[in-house]
This record gives structure tokens, sequence and C-alpha cells, in this order.
């Protein structure tokens, strides 16, 4: 089989060296090894694979055996063995070096891409060579575990994986940002966020995954990721434990945060009173957040407070009795239940407000 055609100046005075080596019996040059380390970069660079190079490099060197002595056939297999090497390292880093400066431009790309930076035309051109279209709707899922993980951690190779065996070469973007696994799908293809979100739960070992709403546009991956961040902001600060949020169920909670000093006077104003009791605000604020969570049922909520029903009983008294509204009256119930969502959002009443 012919070997494949290599451009005469990756073995450049090659033979040469094998014919001077042969004659004087010396060592390869440190000038001559840095030559040959710098022809296979050059090699690299020019798209051209490691073996076939190193099949003309003993090709070379067995035209030379018709006419060598034993004593010539050990020093040519001695240079031919330094040559190799040398070359085969200058190929290698010339390798590592476009590896990383590929990895460079991915980072690159991302960050831009998750906090809307550079021009928007120039990325939706660079988001094509990393399988985005950004002209379509795009959504995030955003993945956090106990530990923080980067694209080398088992924990991304595993997730990775799974998404390439169930949906192939779909137009999938998955990465990692700030010890968190992040992916991009498709705005119309739901299936992948669900199967990330199931992957990325047990890869991090019970991590929690948030998922944003797809948006349009260049500026859609970025508002969906940054619902998806706040969706895990939130569950933080409400103490959910949820395995996947969707901030599609989420929407009254921004609304209710957005003017942050009414949603302060409100926590005052309807809560403020239950300092009062023994043992502070707190004990009573988590009564009415069990009491709320389970549907206003008390039998329920004494069971996940770990109470007795007349022992929860006797604290909704006191609460009605401190703030004058009752938590079991539909029509005050909601007043509390706000202002409840409002405290636990703000850290009332740990933090000052």
């Amino acid at each position: 089989m012919a070997l494949p055609t290599v451009p005469d100046g990756f073995l450049e005075g090659y033979g040469k060296i094998l014919a001077d080596v042969c004659a004087t019996g010396r060592r390869l040059t440190r000038d001559e090894l840095e030559a040959l380390r710098c022809q296979g970069e050059l090699a690299a660079e020019a798209g051209m694979g490691l073996r076939a190079l190193v099949r003309h490099h003993l090709s070379a060197a067995r035209a030379l055996s018709p006419v060598l002595s034993p004593a010539g056939v050990d020093r040519v297999l001695s240079a031919v063995e330094q040559a190799v090497d040398a070359f085969a390292e200058g190929h290698e880093r010339a390798q590592q070096m476009a590896v990383r400066q590929e990895e460079a431009a991915r980072r690159e790309f991302i960050d831009d891409l998750l906090h809307g930076r550079s021009d928007l035309g120039r990325l939706a051109e660079r988001a094509e060579r990393f399988g985005l279209l950004l002209s379509h709707a795009h959504a995030v899922a955003v993945a956090q575990g106990a530990t923080p993980v980067d694209d080398t951690h088992p924990a991304t190779r595993q997730v990775d994986r799974a998404l390439v065996a169930r949906f192939g070469v779909r137009r999938i973007l998955l990465t990692t940002k700030d010890g968190r696994l992040v992916c991009v799908a498709p705005g119309d293809q739901d299936d992948v966020l669900t199967v990330f979100a199931k992957q990325a739960h047990a890869a991090t070992e019970g991590g929690q995954v948030a998922i944003g709403r797809a948006h349009p546009g260049v500026g859609g991956v970025v508002h969906s990721y940054e619902e998806a961040l706040n969706a895990l902001d939130l569950a933080g600060r409400l103490h959910w434990d949820e395995p996947v949020l969707r901030a599609a169920d989420l929407l009254v909670y921004p609304v209710l945060t957005r003017d942050r000093q009414a949603m302060a006077d409100l926590v005052h104003t309807a809560l403020g009173p239950l300092r009062q009791a023994r043992g502070g605000a707190q004990p009573l604020i988590d009564t009415l957040t069990a009491y709320f969570d389970s549907g206003c049922v008390a039998a329920e909520a004494a069971r996940r407070l770990r109470l007795s029903v007349r022992a929860l009983t006797y604290r909704l008294e006191r609460i009605h009795q401190l703030t004058g509204t009752n938590p079991a009256d539909p029509v005050n119930r909601y007043t509390l239940q706000t202002a409840v969502i409002g405290a636990r959002l703000l850290g009332w009443p740990d933090d000052r407000i």
C-alpha cells in the first residue's frame, strides 16, 4: 500500500542527517532535534496524522539499509529513534496548543453567551461553530450539586455521555459555569432538558436542577439562564428540596419581590407582632409555613412539625392573638401567606429589612 504523500518540508534534511550519522556515529545535535520538533508542529498544523509521518521516517531509513554495514544499521536505528521522538514531541505540542486554544475559545463563547456580552451578530456566528442556531428559541437548565463541577468533572462526562447516547448530534450545548452544570437546548425540545435534569440530578448525587423558559433570539439564552439561576436562588431561600424546578411554575415569586420595599412593609405590618412571642417570631413563622404548605390541614402540618394537633392549634391561636389575623380564615389567609413568603425571601426575622 502506497504511503500518503508528505510535503518535502516535513522531511527536509532528514536523509542528510541519517547519512551523516551513519558515517560518523554521532548523535543528533540540539539544533537538529529542535528542527525536527518544529517540523512536527508544522505537520500537525497542516492536519497531517502522526502515524503516516512516522511511517515516512521509517521508510526513509529503510532506503539506506542496502548500503549499511551492521554497525551502520545500529547507528541509523538510534538516529531514527531520536528523530521520531523529537518529531512526535513537536506534533503533540502543536496538538495540545490547538486543544488549549479551542478550549479557551469555547470558554470565551460560553461566558459571552450566558452573560450577553459581545456583539450579538458576531455571537450568533460563533454559536453555529458550537452547534447552536441563536435565531431560534432556546431554553437553559442549570444543575447545582453539593460540590462544584467543571468541564473535566466525572459528573460532566457522565451527563454528556447520556445525552449523546440518547439524542446523538442534536444542537445541544453542555457546559459548566461557576461550578454548575449547564445545558442549552432548542426551545421546542423539552425532552432534552427533562433527560438532562434526570441525569444531572443523579450525577451530582441529588443536586437540584432548574429549567428556564424558552426565549427567542440571541438574548433568549441569557434570559432563560437567569431564570434558572433565580429559581435555584429561590429554592435556597424557601428551603425547597424538589429535584427539578421550572421557572414557568414560579412566575408569581418575581412579581411578589419586584417591589422589595412594599414587601418589607407587608412583612413588618403583618408579622412584626410575632416578635413578642416567647421564643421570638421564627417558630411561629415555621408554623405558618407548614400550615400553608400542607393546604391548611392542621393534622398534616402538625406531622411535618412533629407536634401534636393540639400544640399546632395553640400556635395558630397565638398567631391570631398577636397579629389580629386568623390563618384559618380564607379572607385573611392570603395576606398572611404572602407575608410569610416575603419573610422567607427577605430572610426575616434574622435579617434586618
